[in-house]
């Protein structure tokens, strides 16, 4: 036996073993998390739709500490009802958290009226029109969060209902969680039985999203300077108007208050590895650098206008510093990431039992950490 091609298969063999058993190492690199909300934005929403603008990042970084690996995709469906400014609006599943947190941003709580919603509606949509992957396909986790505090309308004859949007959900691999704020019984009784059917968990949380900690820690105000350095380092790219857009993602820490502009540093941090400063595409020096372009193919044209004159070796050296100031940057910031998380665990630990359980960001933590798998 011809002992060089042997040991390679004996080596494939002895892998094959250790990953079977341990499957959890096997699929870390190509896990992915895909969660959607579905929340009701009439006017009695206002507290926890502030709420979970404050928590967004936070929660994100729950999933990605838990699976550091992970493909991290949100979806999102804001619905009111039929006669009010919108019935629903949906962003679908994307990899770019920013993209989806400047799209809550822009919810306000308004309309609404008689108590029953367009719940179904916006089920439908989550449901159907989200860009769930195929679980034939890809193994992920999905997990669909209904925010509401107010039943469906059942009388709409142009609507399907609910049990047989979640059965359907059901199909497709789709968890369903019915998170409901405030007390009326009529909604606790159908959103109990939404969960049963979508094999989830009933949350019942205060009307105004509960106690929503926000914990400010002293590396705050750094984070966010090696955050504006950080943006200095991103090259736009494409369309004049994809490149603003690529530059208005990073400019939304500016605009936010210091703990959640920090739990937005620390998930681009964690989630790619310091490689971007944005969390879609459309940054050159992350693109270029995890070879989903090259500098070389691209039109004159999709450059930033500091680039457009330079020769082909000026922009590959323009690239390569800007690639290398922000891994210093990366590198400093992984650091304080580090130490700011630490920091909070600490102060969770040391709060009261009480102070945020049943708000809106403590239940939703707890049920994802359940929920993937």
């Amino acid at each position: 036996m011809n002992s060089a091609l042997y040991r390679p298969g004996l080596a494939a063999l002895c892998l094959l073993a250790f990953l079977a058993a341990f499957p959890a190492l096997a699929d870390a690199a190509a896990r992915r998390v895909e969660v959607a909300f579905v929340l009701d934005t009439t006017g009695s929403m206002a507290g926890l739709i502030d709420g979970a603008k404050r928590k967004i990042w936070s929660i994100a970084n729950a999933i990605v500490d838990q699976y550091p690996d992970a493909e991290i995709r949100f979806g999102l469906v804001g619905y009111r009802d039929i006669g009010d400014e919108y019935v629903t609006r949906e962003y679908p599943l994307s990899a770019d958290i920013q993209h989806i947190y400047a799209k809550l941003l822009a919810f306000r709580a308004d309309g609404g009226g008689d108590t029953p919603e367009s719940v179904n509606e916006a089920l439908d949509v989550a449901v159907t029109r989200l860009g769930w992957s195929d679980k034939n396909q890809i193994k992920a986790d999905r997990i669909l969060f209904l925010v509401g505090d107010a039943p469906p309308h059942m009388d709409y004859k142009q609507d399907r209902k609910y049990p047989e949007i979640i059965a359907e959900a059901v199909q497709k691999g789709i968890v369903v969680n019915a998170v409901q704020a405030g007390g009326d019984p009529a909604t606790r009784q159908i959103w109990r039985e939404m969960a049963v059917l979508g094999r989830g968990e009933y949350l019942a949380i205060p009307q105004d999203g509960g106690r929503v900690a926000v914990i400010v820690t002293p590396y705050d105000d750094e984070i966010l300077i090696i955050q504006r350095k950080l943006n200095l380092t991103l090259i736009p790219y494409g369309s004049s108007a994809r490149q603003r857009e690529v530059e208005s993602r990073a400019g939304l820490a500016a605009a936010a208050p210091a703990p959640v502009a920090a739990d937005m540093a620390a998930f681009v941090s964690k989630s790619r590895k310091g490689e971007a400063v944005v969390t879609g595409d459309g940054d050159l020096v992350a693109d270029v650098g995890e070879g989903r372009k090259k500098l070389a193919e691209l039109p004159k044209t999709e450059l930033p206008e500091a680039m457009q004159n330079m020769s082909a070796a000026e922009q590959a050296a323009y690239l390569e510093a800007k690639a290398s100031e922000r891994k210093e940057l990366a590198r400093q910031l992984e650091a304080l990431v580090a130490r700011r998380d630490a920091y909070i665990l600490e102060q969770e630990k040391a709060a009261p039992p009480s102070s945020s359980a049943g708000s809106f960001d403590a239940s939703v933590k707890e049920a994802l950490k359940k929920q993937m798998k």
